[in-house]
Formats: C-alpha cells, sequence, structure tokens
C-alpha cells in the first residue's frame, strides 16, 4: 500500500506542477485552488507513504515521478523540445527509479 501512495503522491506532484503554469503566478483563481489541493495530496500521500519506505528512496521516487511526468507533459502540452538529450536524461531518471524500487 505504500508504493500505491508514494505513486499517487508523484502524481500530483506533476499536477501541481503543471498547475503552476496554468494558473499563471497564482493569478487565475481555479487553477490556483487545483494546484494548492494538489500539493496538499502530493504531500499529504508522499508522507504516508514514508511510514514504510525509507526516506531517501521514497523521496527520490516521488521527485522523479514528479520530473518525468512533468517533462513529458512539457513536450505535449508546452511544446518543448524533445530532443535526444532531454529524453536520454528522462530515460536515466526512469532507470533511476527502477533501481531504488528494486533495491527496497
Amino acid at each position: 500500500m505504500a508504493w500505491l501512495y508514494l505513486v499517487l503522491a508523484g502524481l500530483f506532484e506533476i499536477g501541481w506542477a503543471i498547475g503552476l503554469k496554468y494558473s499563471n503566478g497564482f493569478t487565475r483563481l481555479w487553477p490556483s485552488i487545483g494546484t494548492v489541493t494538489a500539493m496538499t495530496l502530493s504531500v499529504w500521500c508522499l508522507a504516508l507513504s514514508l511510514r514504510t519506505i525509507p526516506l531517501g528512496t521514497g523521496y527520490a521516487v516521488w521527485t522523479g515521478i514528479g520530473a518525468t511526468g512533468t517533462a513529458i507533459l512539457g513536450i505535449f502540452l508546452f511544446d518543448e523540445s524533445s530532443d535526444l538529450q532531454r529524453l536520454l536524461s528522462v530515460g536515466a531518471i526512469v532507470a533511476g527509479i527502477v533501481g531504488l524500487k528494486l533495491s527496497s
């Protein structure tokens, strides 16, 4: 169950990072509310997961899911670069997440 909480925390991490872009510096009400809600849920799920998952592993996986998902969505939603170096870097993050999961 702890890993499920950690994955949810990572997904909410992606949500609030994307929400920051849509909130336009917290000047738009509904995207701002969604962003703050996603932030709260992300940290709450992370806290629940850290009851049993080691801190270093949990935090690294949480930020890795957030960074990977945000980078991928940035490519699709905001027309950010999808050059080979960027994609290989995202792949390295994913490899690190998998490695941490396998070692826990």
